[in-house]
């Protein structure tokens, strides 16, 4: 699944450490997210759309294959 979340965070200038202590997580987790090699759960992308005050679909991006 992509994400924007290294886009929304540099756009907004927000750093993995800063965004992982806002939801919860490690700054690993933070960026194992962004560079795709973890799916977060429902409720973290929950945590985390809220965060960048956005719709779950409008950070995670699901293609079905």
């Amino acid at each position: 699944m992509d994400n924007r979340i290294r886009q929304l965070r540099k756009e907004r200038k927000v750093t993995q450490d800063d965004l992982a202590a806002a939801v919860g997580v490690t700054r690993q987790t933070v960026i194992s997210i962004e560079n795709g090699k973890y799916n977060a759960s429902l409720q973290l992308a929950h945590k985390i759309s809220k965060y960048f005050d956005m719709k779950i679909e409008d950070v995670f991006i699901f293609e079905e294959d």
